[in-house]
């Protein structure tokens, strides 16, 4: 079922603003804070914008954020994390006090911080996303890399004479797949509840942007006038949030060699 959702998820965020019944942006000053009907079949929010377009039209650019955001900390943490575990404890250890500070942070402290010094916008705000969640990406590849080189294969392969990097690369590597690939299934809804976080402090995305996170920030000025407008995207939330725990379970079963088959 999960994964029809992610499935489902998928193709709202592809192919959502050209389904859209009107315009996400339009406002209809005659129809504010409108119930589901027949014409607007999940109502109107505060400026009289349709919010199934919106939902629709939003759906796109709030998973390419969180996708994009997810990936950049994927690469920058995890880099980070077997780069340092592989250069000495030294350098582990100076390294890791930085990242070990960081993550004890919240990450939207790390993302106010960023933003702060970046500006507002799509593309800092995915940059910020990324740097807030990186530290995590490091310290569990970290971690699995030490888990790993504790493993007889590592040892054998040290005995045939291979290189420290061709273990990390060939033969540590596979193995770290599988929790690096679960978190990143986990950071991705995060990215989504910390972006509608940053807009409703009004820096994330800009103020007309359809995105989940700035329509529940919008709708929660006014939700007992129009509950339905703030339930709508958190459900989207909710649910995003469920697919992708789904698509990464799933995910870690094909990378994870020791849980194939």
């Amino acid at each position: 079922m999960m994964r029809g959702l992610a499935l489902a998820m998928l193709a709202l965020a592809l192919f959502g603003p050209y389904v859209a019944p009107f315009d996400p942006l339009d406002q209809n000053l005659l129809a504010l804070n409108q119930p589901p009907g027949p014409e607007h079949l999940l109502g109107t929010d505060h400026l009289g914008r349709d919010i199934l377009s919106r939902l629709l039209a939003g759906a796109g650019t709030t998973l390419a954020v969180a996708a994009m955001a997810s990936i950049l900390a994927f690469v920058v943490g995890a880099g980070a994390g077997l780069l340092l575990a592989g250069l000495g404890r030294g350098a582990e250890a100076l390294g890791f006090a930085l990242i070990n500070t960081l993550r004890g942070l919240p990450p939207l402290l790390l993302a106010l911080i960023a933003l702060a010094a970046m500006g507002p916008g799509l593309s800092p705000l995915v940059l910020a996303l990324a740097l807030s969640f990186a530290p995590l990406f490091a310290h569990v590849a970290r971690t699995a890399r030490r888990r790993e080189q504790a493993e007889e294969y590592v040892a054998a392969a040290i005995v045939s004479g291979a290189g420290p990097w061709r273990i990390v690369l060939r033969h540590i590597m596979p193995n770290l797949a599988g929790p690096l690939v679960t978190l990143a299934a986990i950071i991705v809804p995060r990215c989504v509840v910390t972006e509608s976080v940053l807009s409703f402090l009004g820096l994330g995305a800009a103020p007309d942007a359809p995105t989940w996170g700035r329509m529940a920030a919008d709708a929660a000025r006014l939700a007992e006038a129009a509950p339905h407008a703030l339930l709508v995207p958190v459900a989207a939330i909710a649910l995003a949030t469920g697919a992708c725990a789904a698509l990464g379970g799933a995910a870690r079963r094909r990378v994870d060699p020791r849980r194939a088959g």
